[in-house]
């Protein structure tokens, strides 16, 4: 109300109420209505960055919290592991052939074997405990828990692979720092340095003392050397929330329920025995006097098998819930499927449940979780892999791994590259595979993007395809196959149609 309102509701309600009556039937939108059915919906208009601020840490810790408790936190996790990583994303160089040294591709063989050197975990990783493909499953366990990860260049002395990346977690920011930076007028928000643009300048991360971060000291690192993965949901976003901020009460009322409903079922199932006594064992001796061997039920439990006493005049009364277990499995089911679509995922794919799919609902389904999975895959190429292999190549010939001639005036070319993803394995291979071949004979689809679906490079199937039909003619060139060796009779003799030829031949 507004204090006009507020004054004529003190002198007269009636007219007041009127008012707010005629306002409301005025409304354009019934989402903008403040009607008696929008009452309680007053969402904040502060802006969104400043009402994240509050409760980013809340968010993350819960979503941690169910990343370590729950089944279902752990089947959407798994999801992603499973279908945007899987086995790893693979380089494949693509120098041109008339570069110097790569005639027939001899350098793009080079630098993928150093890559997958690199790879190791020796190599990447400046902690020496995960390869690049395990730290890839990291980075998208965080990324979906904790909304972000930072992977910071880092470059050492002495070792064959001087550069390295070091793995930091959103935890490690100094949200505590939020003091102008000098000089240059730079703000400090949540830890981030950013300019008059909001593009960041510099991370200000807390000081690692051994095992533990040290509260007071940090230390900056500048936006050049770090690699922040996050979503970015509105212009003014300087940091990451838990990708997992809309599931989380729905998985905390799964959680709960399955509890209730584990208790029940156990309490239902324990057989117990009460026996009722007509002499207590102790009480009250005389008006006014009690014994220490009053019997105290508080924290009284039930267990399996259990044979309790209880005192004269005591009676047992048993509560049995209903209804719990008859419906348990049709709103876990609904539960899961709120989850999964808040995630953007099927049903199907969080729960692994296909008991009530057939062919076309499951490769439905299927193909709208690969969009999703794809999605993902291009923002670790675009944004996390690309940047390193670039730094790898850097690095490779400074340190003189590599002799790559005019690689400053060709550097653009010496990059050029492809990544590979996981491929995907069809539901009905039959079925895929008439489909992709009417396909390619309409030219409704292309060879190349039915290759890329199943994380093949299709130059590498015609070439390889060509190579297997090239040997296959030497082969049948050289020794007959089971198709051209002559039918032999019972008695191991030719017949006489081939031994006539036999004949002609000889005398020929």
């Amino acid at each position: 109300m507004s204090w006009l309102d507020r004054s004529i509701a003190a002198i007269s309600p009636r007219w007041a109420y009127k008012r707010m009556a005629w306002r409301t039937g005025m409304d354009v939108f019934d989402s903008g209505s403040r009607g008696r059915l929008n009452h309680n919906w007053n969402p904040s208009q502060t802006p969104n960055e400043h009402m994240k601020a509050t409760e980013r840490s809340l968010i993350r810790a819960r979503a941690q919290d169910m990343e370590r408790n729950s089944d279902i936190g752990g089947a959407i996790i798994s999801a992603f592991e499973r279908n945007v990583i899987g086995t790893g994303i693979m380089l494949q160089a693509k120098l041109p052939h008339d570069m110097p040294g790569n005639a027939n591709g001899e350098m793009n063989k080079q630098i993928e074997d150093l890559w997958e050197e690199f790879c190791k975990a020796e190599n990447v990783d400046i902690t020496a405990t995960q390869s690049l493909e395990e730290i890839e499953e990291m980075m998208i366990r965080r990324y979906i828990v904790d909304g972000g990860i930072f992977l910071i260049k880092v470059y050492v002395k002495g070792e064959k692979f001087p550069f390295k990346i070091q793995v930091r977690s959103v935890d490690e920011l100094d949200t505590k720092n939020t003091i102008v930076a000098p000089g240059d007028g730079n703000r400090i928000v949540e830890g981030i340095e950013i300019d008059q643009y909001n593009k960041p300048v510099a991370y200000h991360f807390k000081v690692s003392d051994g095992y533990f971060l040290n509260p007071v000291e940090n230390v900056r690192i500048p936006a050049k050397d770090v690699i922040y993965l996050f979503k970015k949901t509105t212009p003014q976003q300087v940091r990451e929330v838990s990708n997992l901020a809309t599931a989380l009460p729905r998985v905390k009322d799964a959680n709960q329920f399955i509890e209730a409903v584990s208790i029940k079922e156990r309490v239902l199932a324990c057989l117990s025995v009460f026996i009722k006594k007509d002499t207590p064992s102790g009480g009250r001796v005389g008006r006014g006097v009690q014994t220490d061997n009053e019997i105290d039920y508080s924290g009284v439990s039930l267990a399996p098998g259990m044979i309790g006493e209880l005192n004269p005049g005591d009676e047992v009364q048993t509560v049995v819930p209903s209804g719990q277990a008859s419906n348990a499995k049709e709103w876990i089911t609904t539960l899961v499927r709120l989850v999964s679509a808040g995630i953007g995922l099927s049903y199907e794919a969080v729960s692994r449940d296909l008991s009530q799919v057939n062919y076309s609902s499951a490769r439905q389904g299927l193909l709208e979780d690969r969009k999703l999975y794809k999605k993902m895959q291009k923002m670790i190429i675009k944004r996390v892999l690309t940047p390193i292999y670039q730094e790898f190549l850097d690095a490779m010939h400074l340190s003189g791994q590599l002799e790559l001639p005019k690689y400053q005036q060709n550097k653009e070319s010496y990059r050029a590259h492809v990544w590979i993803p996981p491929g995907s394995a069809w539901i009905d291979p039959l079925k895929e595979v008439k489909a992709n071949e009417t396909a390619l004979a309409s030219n409704q689809d292309t060879l190349a993007r039915i290759c890329a679906e199943r994380g093949e490079d299709w130059r590498d199937v015609v070439a390889q395809r060509a190579a297997e039909q090239q040997l296959i003619r030497e082969l049948s060139g050289s020794e007959p196959t089971a198709t051209d060796i002559p039918k032999k009779g019972a008695d191991n003799e030719p017949d006489e149609e081939n031994k006539d030829a036999e004949d002609a031949d000889d005398a020929a």
